[in-house]
């Protein structure tokens, strides 16, 4: 239960940053500034990932059940 409350952390921070960067990019037009948001984004997911191949290689989640 604990992996599936970070995880979702980790997505709410994901949307957390994209906003961050919408804001930057409305209010100050530069895109340096804006690529910082982003990058973390794309680490972010990167790490999403992770956890959830280890956490699906060590059992703690497991996968649904193929429909046929």
């Amino acid at each position: 239960m604990l992996i599936k409350i970070v995880l979702i952390l980790m997505l709410l921070l994901i949307i957390g940053q994209l906003f961050h960067a919408l804001w930057l990019m409305m209010t100050t037009g530069q895109t340096q500034k804006m690529s910082a948001p982003l990058g973390r984004r794309v680490l972010f997911s990167l790490l999403v990932i992770v956890i959830l191949l280890i956490s699906l290689a060590m059992g703690w989640l497991e996968p649904n059940p193929r429909p046929y």
